[in-house]
């Protein structure tokens, strides 16, 4: 336990090269934080997480329920549109991680720019909002997982095996728990593994794009049917039915913010976390557009019999009928694979909100979690098994409902969106005089697409809460986001409005300021009092 208190301590002393550069350590210093964690990741890392977080095919895969009925058609352009959207999202986040790059970065952002009578209650809610959607993608990227890992044992035995929620909750809970060993004892390897990570993703692709057109030959279908054609297996209206195929996209793509979290274990932050952004969404928008057009192209034009498989997934159908049953095993395979490493990603990035968010203090046990295992490498050890054992809770919910589960998938977009829109707004609002921007910045643009976001995200969030398969659900089709987040965001207000309001004043200063490098104190000297504790030491 003295060991823990040690490494808790803030740091002092010179910048340690052996974690990072001057000139990173530096950057950092202007936000009020010291070196703490080891910058492993290059730029191409960066991207690395991100890209493998989104796992393009095996998260286009666990959302085909969200996209199907609409259609071929709804299935494609919904694609191509909402990845569209989410590019702009993401421009706008990566003006703000190039000029503040941190791995708190969102509810840093919110309180830098926000007004001083909303600054602290807004950043307290973007916190809780991003740890928990980060959470949630966790749990709903492990659950897709055991769904994918039980579909093959379904094929192998014919379809004439199910599993019960127990078996698939115990399979979640393996891979849970496997992916916090494997977080905390990789943490030296963990950014070479993501560009492991990402060749396997394009693999995948790779395979399904060849796998699946010669395996349905003349069976393929032709372009109207790819590009024009609707349905609607939903009562909902045709187009509200196009809409709720967005979810699948704004789910799958939803993980660029993991280049935010890894901004304190990048090396040149300043340029590796906004091109990280950048280019994962943009490859996922690309990459899955063919992804989704070769599907289109090769599945059953009865969707009834896709979505209803006996194979638990729809996905494994598509494979089924194309490849039979050994290659549908094969690629169902693969597949479960690159989820899993999805996962491992998932809870890298999230420890690393966690901790920092512990870091400022905000989080129960805020000095248990914010603690930094320097033996394993650097890593918020304590913080990776947080978000394991409240993963693991979460995850109780698909033993509930079909409904309950696949507000999983809904937690993660709705958190996540209120996360990512706030600094923007708040940026917008009240701190647009307040911007230096880092070496990316999006120019005269910068405001329009701002304002371009925050429509988007609102919209999305809206969006996450409708039942998918039509009005008036019943306890069982129930979409019970709502519940779920309204809780989060309730719960945080309220946590701030009774206890939280009396000591929580945003985020906190690490620094030793009577010890800083020459570097830092430029740095600093030259942002201007950005976190209370370093007036004295800007101009």
């Amino acid at each position: 336990m003295a060991r823990d208190v040690e490494e808790s301590n803030v740091h002092k002393g010179a910048v340690d090269t052996t974690l990072a550069s001057e000139e990173d350590a530096a950057a950092l210093a202007k936000l009020g934080y010291a070196q703490e964690l080891k910058r492993n990741f290059t730029m191409l890392e960066v991207f690395g997480i991100a890209f493998s977080i989104m796992g393009l095919l095996p998260s286009i895969a666990s959302t085909l329920a969200f996209s199907l009925p609409a259609g071929p058609a709804g299935m494609v352009w919904s694609w191509f549109l909402a990845s569209g959207f989410i590019f702009i999202v993401g421009l706008a986040i990566a003006d703000l991680g190039s000029a503040m790059p941190t791995s708190g970065g969102l509810y840093w952002w919110t309180h830098y720019f926000a007004s001083p009578k909303s600054r602290n209650a807004l950043s307290f809610l973007v916190g809780y909002s991003n740890t928990l959607g980060l959470v949630g993608g966790l749990v709903s990227i492990d659950y897709g997982f055991s769904l994918m890992l039980l579909s093959v044992v379904v094929i192998a035995n014919d379809g004439n095996w199910a599993p019960s929620d127990g078996i698939v909750y115990a399979v979640f809970l393996a891979c849970i728990l496997c992916h916090g060993v494997l977080a905390s004892s990789m943490s030296k390897i963990m950014g070479k593994l993501q560009t492991t990570f990402v060749v396997m993703n394009f693999v995948l692709n790779l395979a399904t794009i060849i796998a699946l057109p010669i395996g349905r030959g003349s069976q393929r279908n032709d372009a109207h049917f790819i590009f024009v054609e609707l349905s609607n297996l939903t009562t909902w209206p045709q187009g509200w039915t196009f809409m709720l195929a967005w979810l699948s996209p704004i789910w799958t793509i939803g993980a660029f913010d993991s280049c935010v979290h890894m901004s304190e274990e990048a090396a040149n932050a300043v340029i590796a976390v906004p091109y990280g952004i950048v280019f994962s969404i943009g490859s996922c928008w690309l990459f899955g557009f063919i992804c989704v057009i070769v599907i289109a192209a090769c599945m059953d034009t009865n969707l009834t019999n896709v979505l209803g498989s006996s194979f638990g997934q729809p996905m494994a159908q598509i494979y089924y009928d194309a490849v039979g049953k050994r290659g549908a095993i094969a690629l169902m395979t693969l597949l479960f694979i690159v989820q899993f490493m999805m996962g491992l990603s998932i809870t890298v990035a999230a420890s690393r909100q966690t901790w920092a968010f512990s870091r400022d203090g905000a989080l129960p046990f805020s000095s248990f979690f914010r603690v930094i295992n320097k033996k394993l490498g650097h890593i918020p050890f304590r913080a990776i098994w947080g978000c394991v054992g409240l993963g693991a809770v979460l995850g109780l919910l698909s033993l509930i409902a079909p409904a309950a589960a696949q507000a999983l998938f809904s937690l993660a977009v709705a958190g996540n969106n209120v996360a990512w829109g706030t600094p923007i707004l708040c940026r917008l609002v009240w701190g647009q005089h307040k911007f230096k921007p880092g070496p990316f910045y999006t120019g005269r643009f910068s405001v329009p697409l701002g304002w371009t976001a925050i429509a988007f995200l609102s919209f999305g969030i809206v969006l996450s809460m409708f039942p998918v398969g039509g009005p008036n659900p019943t306890a069982a089709t129930m979409n019970y986001t709502v519940v779920i987040n309204s809780c989060v965001w309730g719960g945080a207000l309220l946590y701030y409005a009774l206890s939280a309001r009396k000591w929580f004043t945003g985020p906190k200063t690490t620094l030793a300021l009577d010890d800083l490098s020459e570097t830092e104190e430029r740095e600093i000297a030259g942002a201007g009092p950005v976190i209370k504790g370093l007036e004295d030491h800007a101009v």
